[in-house]
């Protein structure tokens, strides 16, 4: 079997300088529209939700769009709907099921490259049922994701970042996505040029994105994740490097400051710890740990 992480640990630096971009709601605005047209209508139909799809919507949002935990990858945010929903009176008064997926966590727990080829070879080892269903449900989501999510350009200002930067400062797209969708969206919109490797969910977690595509390549204060989630956030501190948010909501203003400051300072050194703090602040503050129907 080939290595899937192959092309992150055989990057060679042109540059001095390394920064990894994660891709949904970050470069593009495309999480609203993947998770209320794609993931959820998905979680309904396969964990049979029918009777609490309000509320599975509402814990599904809360979980990969409105909380701390934006942006991880789909199989651990499940499970956390699943959390939301068994913890929830509203629910609980409904007498609904919700779906007890033990071989589910189990493969979460235990695996770091989250993806459908990983999880298919699980399934063709086990035979197990709810492995399975989850794997079912995954591959409809990508299939309503390419027949649904076009169109979407990167926000204002990324590309002109990405000429910016590519002069100085090797890229590598960094998320917790399918390849096929990422390589899709880039090339789409012609953007994937500046890059020298996109690394999907196939090529294991973000903090391994960038500790296979950084370890011994580039010195210390050289490497900068730019994210849009507290998950980012851990894999830049997980590597000792840099990190620019990109606030949800305000992905345009970010933007611009990145182009017209934060880079010139990550590239002149003065990217510095007081700088990023300010910047993480107003980050967080977005972000609540409690859902609404908790507050």
């Amino acid at each position: 079997m080939t290595d899937p992480q192959i092309e992150l640990r055989e990057l060679e630096p042109k540059h001095e300088f390394l920064v990894a971009i994660d891709s949904d709601g970050c470069a593009f605005d495309t999480m609203e529209i993947k998770h209320k047209e794609c993931f959820i209508p998905n979680i309904v139909k396969y964990w049979s939700l029918q009777p609490v799809s309000k509320y599975a919507r509402a814990a599904a949002e809360f979980v990969n769009l409105y909380s701390k935990w934006r942006g991880i990858n789909r199989f651990p945010a499940l499970l956390m709907a699943f959390d939301l929903l068994n913890d929830w009176p509203e629910v609980q008064k409904r007498q609904v099921t919700i779906p007890d997926v033990p071989s589910l966590r189990d493969w979460v727990g235990r695996e770091t490259k989250l993806g459908n080829p990983v999880l298919q070879a699980e399934v063709e080892k086990t035979n197990d049922k709810i492995l399975t269903q989850a794997l079912d449900w995954s591959v409809a989501v990508n299939e309503t994701v390419a027949d649904i999510v076009h169109d979407v350009p990167p926000f204002p200002f990324v590309r002109e970042s990405l000429e910016k930067i590519s002069e100085w400062a090797d890229i590598i797209v960094c998320s917790a996505t399918p390849y096929e969708a990422l390589r899709r969206e880039w090339e789409e919109h012609d953007i994937a040029k500046f890059t020298r490797v996109i690394a999907g969910q196939e090529m294991g977690s973000k903090k391994e994105h960038i500790h296979l595509a950084s370890e011994n390549k580039y010195k210390k204060g050289n490497v900068l994740m730019i994210g849009d989630a507290p998950g980012d956030m851990k894999a830049a501190r997980g590597n000792d490097a840099k990190f620019f948010p990109i606030n949800p909501g305000h992905e345009e203003v970010s933007w611009e400051k990145f182009f017209i400051e934060a880079a010139d300072k990550f590239r002149d050194g003065t990217y510095d710890s007081q700088y990023e703090d300010q910047l993480v602040i107003e980050f967080e503050k977005l972000l609540p740990e409690l859902p609404p129907w908790k507050g």
